[in-house]
C-alpha cells in the first residue's frame, strides 16, 4: 500500500547524503519533496503541514546524534514523526468483566462483517472465547454471510428473527453470556453514506449493549474520504479505535497517515489480506520502519512463530546450523512460508530488501510448480537428492507436469539453498534463489 510513498521518501532522504551537519537549504529541499510525497499519498493537508513543520523544527533544532550523518539524522526524525502520526504506541483492546462487548461500526462495503469474523479468530488465538452477534438487518444476506464465516472458523454466531437491531443485539448478547463466552462482537448495520438513520440506530444499539470497545472499520482504498467518514462517526458515536481494511491493496496510504491526527483515535488493527487469519495488530513504529525501507523484523518473527510449531522450529534451526537441506526440508519450509503470506510481502519485512524488489516479479504459481516437482519424488529421493539421475528426472518431470529443465533447475537451486542454510547458520542473510520464487527482473 505504501510502495509509492516509501520510494519517494527513501529517494528524498537519500539525497541528503552523508554530510556531517544539516544545512537549512538542504532541509528545505527535502521538506518540499516530503510535502509533495505526502500530498500525493492523499494525506490530509493539515496533517502534512504540521508534519513537515515538525520535522523541520526537529532537524534544525537538534545536534547530529553521535554515530549518525545528516541524512541518517533526518531519516530518524521522519521515522519518529511518522510513528507519532499513526499513534506512537500500540493501542490494545480494553477487556473488563466478561463478557467484553465489542461494537463494530462502519459504512457498507468497508468489510465490517468479514472484519468481525477476523477479529473473533484473532481473539481466540489470544486465548479468548469469542462469539459473534448478527445485528446488521439492513444489508441482504449479511446475517447469512456472518454465519458462513463463523462456521469456517468454528465460532458461534447468534442471530435473532427480528427486524429490530436493538433486540437482535441484546438477545444475542444474552445467549452468548449464557454460553459462557468472554468476548462478544456485535456486527451492526452500515449505510452507503453517513446519515441520521444510521447514527440513531448505532446509538440505540450502543446504549443497549454497553460496549467496552467501539471499533470503526474503514476502507483504506477510499483514501481521504475514509478520514471524512471517521470524523462523522467520531462526532456521533465516539468510537475508540479504527480497523483499516484492504491495507494490502494499492491505496496511497492517506487514511493510515491521517486518521489518528484528525480524530485522535488510534488504528488498532489492519486487515492485510482476504483470508480470515490476515488481521494484524497495528504497530505505528513498525509501519513507519516499513515506509522508510527499514524492514520489520519483529513482525517477521511473529509470523514465523505463528506458522511453525515449537518442536519444528527447533529441528529446523538445528538442520540450518548443520547446513542440511533435503527436499523434505524444502516442503516444510515452503508450507511455513505459505502460511506467513505472499512471498514478496514477507521479503519486504527484511531490512534493506524492499528496494531490491523493485522491478522484480515473484511468481507464486512458480512456487506451486516447484512443490509439485518435489511431491513427484519418492520419499527416498526427497531425503537423498544426489541419487536423482537422468531416468528419475524424466519420471519426476512427467509426474509433475513440468519439464526436465524445470527439474534440473530445482536440483541446482537445492544446492544453492543448502549453501544459503550454512551461511544463515553462521549469522549471514543471503538472498533466495530465483528458481524457488519464480523471481525475474521485469523487462
Amino acid at each position: 500500500m505504501f510502495d509509492a510513498l516509501s520510494d519517494r521518501l527513501q529517494a528524498t532522504l537519500g539525497d541528503l547524503g552523508r554530510a556531517t551537519r544539516l544545512e537549512e537549504a538542504a532541509v528545505d529541499r527535502a521538506m518540499r519533496e516530503i510535502r509533495l510525497a505526502l500530498l500525493e499519498a492523499d494525506v490530509n493537508f493539515r496533517v502534512v503541514k504540521d508534519f513537515v513543520a515538525g520535522v523541520k523544527a526537529d532537524a534544525l533544532g537538534d545536534d547530529i546524534l553521535k554515530g549518525l550523518n545528516a541524512g541518517q539524522q533526518v531519516v530518524k526524525l521522519v521515522h519518529d514523526r511518522l510513528a507519532e502520526l499513526m499513534g506512537s504506541a500500540d493501542s490494545h483492546l480494553a477487556f473488563g468483566r466478561p463478557p467484553t462487548v465489542i461494537l463494530m461500526t462502519g459504512l457498507q462495503g468497508s468489510g465490517k462483517t468479514t472484519t468481525s469474523a477476523k477479529l473473533a479468530l484473532h481473539l481466540r488465538r489470544q486465548g479468548k472465547l469469542p462469539g459473534l452477534v448478527a445485528a446488521d438487518l439492513q444489508r441482504p444476506a449479511a446475517i447469512d454471510q456472518l454465519e458462513q464465516l463463523g462456521k469456517q472458523i468454528s465460532i458461534p454466531v447468534y442471530r435473532t428473527d427480528t427486524e429490530d437491531p436493538v433486540r437482535a443485539a441484546v438477545e444475542g448478547l444474552e445467549r452468548a453470556k449464557a454460553d459462557g463466552l468472554d468476548v462478544v462482537i456485535v456486527d451492526t448495520a452500515g449505510r452507503l453514506n453517513v446519515d441520521d438513520a444510521l447514527m440513531d440506530e448505532l446509538a440505540r444499539v450502543r446504549d443497549a449493549v454497553k460496549p467496552l470497545n467501539i471499533l470503526l472499520v474503514l476502507d483504506a482504498m477510499t483514501g481521504q474520504e475514509a478520514v471524512n467518514v471517521a470524523e462523522a462517526f467520531q462526532e456521533r458515536v465516539a468510537f475508540d479505535g479504527v480497523v483499516l481494511t484492504k491495507l494490502d491493496g494499492d491505496a496511497r496510504g492517506g487514511a493510515a497517515l491521517s486518521v489518528k491526527a484528525i480524530t485522535g483515535k488510534p488504528i488498532k488493527f489492519a486487515s492485510v489480506g482476504e483470508k480470515l487469519d490476515q488481521l494484524e495488530v497495528f504497530h505505528p513504529d513498525r509501519m513507519a520502519s516499513r515506509i522508510l525501507g527499514m524492514g520489520d523484523v519483529l513482525t517477521l518473527i511473529e509470523k514465523a512463530e505463528a506458522a511453525v510449531a515449537d518442536d519444528d522450529q527447533a529441528e529446523m534451526e538445528r538442520r540450518m546450523r548443520a547446513g542440511e537441506f533435503t527436499f523434505d526440508d524444502f516442503l516444510a519450509s515452503y508450507r511455513m512460508l505459505r502460511k506467513m503470506g505472499p512471498v514478496k510481502g514477507i521479503l519486504k519485512l527484511l531490512p534493506g530488501i524492499g528496494q531490491q524488489l523493485d522491478g522484480v516479479d515473484i511468481d507464486e504459481a512458480q512456487m506451486a510448480r516447484v512443490e509439485a516437482i518435489v511431491l513427484s519424488m519418492t520419499p527416498h529421493e526427497r531425503r537423498s537428492p544426489l541419487i536423482i539421475n537422468g531416468p528419475r528426472r524424466r519420471r519426476i518431470a512427467a509426474g509433475s507436469g513440468t519439464t526436465i529443465d524445470d527439474v534440473n533447475k530445482l536440483l541446482t537451486a537445492r544446492k544453492q539453498m543448502q549453501k544459503m542454510m550454512k551461511q544463515m547458520g553462521k549469522g549471514k542473510m543471503p538472498g533466495l534463489p530465483p528458481e524457488l520464487t519464480g523471481g525475474k527482473p521485469r523487462r
